[in-house]
C-alpha cells in the first residue's frame, strides 16, 4: 500500500468508500453516524465530498498494490462549523474512511501516522478529528487506539435528532 494525494479525479472513489462504509454501518444496525442512504445518491452530500477535490482541503488516498483506492484521508486547517476553535493553528481530519472488506489491515493507522506527519511538515504542533459518539462509542474507541485524547463532546441538532459528537486531539 502506498499513500499518494488526489484531486477531483478522485472523488468518485472517495465516494464510493464512503457508500462501502454506510452500507456495513446500517447491515449492523449502526445508522445514527451517517444514515442508511449512500452519500452518491444524496446531491448535497456529493457536492459536499467534491469540495474535498479542491482546496484548502488535502485529499490522501491510501491505494493497494493493483491501484485501487482502499482508504482516504481528507485534512485541511479550517475546522468543521461545529467545532470548537483552538487559539494555535491545527491540521484537521475532515474525514477518514477506508474499505470496509480491508477493516482492520492498518489503513485507517497509516493514513493518520501520514497525517501527523502532515502536520510536522506544516510546523502544527495539533491534529484534531471529531467523530460520532453516539450507540456505545465505538468509533470514540477507534480513534484512541490510533493515538488521539478526547477532548470536548458537541451535539448538532438534525432533523431525525441530536447527533452527538467528540472532539478528539494529537499534540506533536
Amino acid at each position: 500500500m502506498k499513500i499518494r494525494t488526489g484531486g477531483p479525479e478522485d472523488v468518485p472513489d472517495l465516494l464510493a468508500l464512503l457508500d462501502g462504509a454506510v452500507a456495513w454501518l446500517a447491515a449492523r444496525g449502526r445508522t445514527g453516524q451517517w444514515g442508511d442512504q449512500p452519500f452518491s445518491t444524496a446531491p448535497a452530500r456529493v457536492e459536499y465530498v467534491e469540495r474535498y477535490g479542491r482546496e484548502p482541503f488535502l485529499m490522501r488516498l491510501a491505494v493497494d498494490d493493483e491501484g485501487r483506492t482502499v482508504g482516504a484521508c481528507v485534512l485541511s486547517e479550517e475546522r468543521g462549523r461545529h467545532i470548537p476553535a483552538v487559539a494555535e493553528r491545527e491540521l484537521y481530519v475532515r474525514n477518514l474512511v477506508t474499505d470496509r472488506a480491508r477493516k482492520g489491515t492498518g489503513i485507517g493507522a497509516a493514513l493518520i501516522a501520514d497525517a501527523v506527519e502532515e502536520a510536522r511538515r506544516r510546523g502544527i504542533g495539533l491534529l484534531r478529528v471529531d467523530c460520532y459518539a453516539g450507540d456505545d462509542r465505538r468509533l470514540v474507541a477507534q480513534y484512541r487506539a490510533l493515538g488521539f485524547t478526547e477532548t470536548e463532546g458537541f451535539e448538532v441538532e438534525q432533523p431525525t435528532g441530536v447527533w452527538p459528537g467528540q472532539v478528539l486531539a494529537i499534540r506533536l
